[in-house]
């Protein structure tokens, strides 16, 4: 789909670009939830499964054509391992140690590992002196959110906080292969190919690593898991792009700042979470840090 740049956002589009950022803001709490009784990767099995089956559903009515080319095939194999196992799995480990509001505060340097992995792999996306200041205040906010004291000593929260940044990476990185390898495919057709893969690849690795899938879950599992595999990935996969198509793609880099205020707020008010001073300054220098890569709005007080 071709990306458009648009510099006004109607009212319609501001109200699904803040559904888009609840839904994915309330995953890191649904998440959290699942994982009280199911192991990490049967987290991710879950929601790549149930997400594939209701895309299909989805190309099926719509009668969209299904790719038959092998080579899109292996371009979805490389877009699941990239944009949903590895970093579901990084994410969801990582909550087990951190908390879920913390979590999406990393989540948020997507876009700032997005520019500098395109700027490796693209003639077209070069680094400007503005995205490079954007890029180090990034940097200098996660920095911050991490904290001095776990930048000096080592520990298992360290890890954790690592994990859920190198999860940002692997989204950077499939944001390359999908510009490579699966341009011109609609919406639909493209996610639903991704997630089987997905799925193909974590069903046995949770039979591996967590034992055979259990269906005598609680009511909170079960709906934590529905939550986050027909909400958050089939139903926000089908919101992004119609976001994309009506306000474009630089307005969506928005979604980055939204969602760590609602994660936030539901990792407190439900999971009784409290963030230390430093995160909130690290998400602050983390948002000028966006806020400049994005640079609209340094060119409207230029102009003032």
């Amino acid at each position: 789909m071709r990306q458009t740049q648009q510099t006004t956002l109607t009212p319609r589009a501001w109200g699904e670009l803040f559904l888009l950022a609840l839904i994915w803001g309330a995953v890191f709490l649904a998440a959290r939830l699942a994982l009280d009784e199911v192991g990490v990767l049967t987290a991710v099995a879950h929601r790549t499964f149930w997400a594939a089956l209701v895309l299909w559903g989805v190309v099926l009515i719509a009668r969209f054509p299904v790719p038959r080319d092998p080579a899109i095939w292996v371009g979805f194999f490389g877009m699941g391992l990239l944009n949903n196992v590895l970093p579901f799995t990084l994410l969801n480990w990582s909550q087990l140690h951190i908390e879920s509001g913390l979590t999406s505060i990393f989540n948020a340097t997507t876009a700032i590992f997005g520019v500098l992995v395109a700027a490796l792999f693209f003639a077209d996306e070069k680094l400007s002196l503005r995205k490079l200041i954007g890029v180090g205040l990034g940097f200098f906010g996660v920095a911050t959110a991490i904290g001095l004291d776990a930048l000096r000593s080592f520990d298992l929260t360290s890890l954790a906080q690592l994990a859920a940044i190198a999860a940002t990476l692997s989204y950077a990185l499939a944001g390359v292969w999908a510009r490579k390898r699966l341009g011109g495919l609609a919406p639909p057709v493209a996610a639903a190919g991704m997630l089987t893969m997905s799925a193909l690849m974590a069903l046995p690795a949770a039979w591996i690593v967590d034992g055979p899938l259990q269906i005598n879950l609680s009511a909170t599992t079960w709906g934590a898991l529905a939550y986050m595999a027909v909400i958050a990935t089939a139903g926000a996969y089908l919101l992004y792009y119609r976001v994309l198509a009506m306000a474009g793609s630089g307005n969506l880099m928005l979604v980055t700042l939204l969602i760590p205020p609602f994660a936030i707020v539901l990792g407190a008010v439900v999971l009784k979470e409290s963030l230390p001073p430093n995160a909130f300054a690290g998400f602050a220098l983390l948002a000028l840090g966006l806020v400049i890569l994005d640079g609209r709005l340094i060119t409207r007080l230029c102009k003032r």
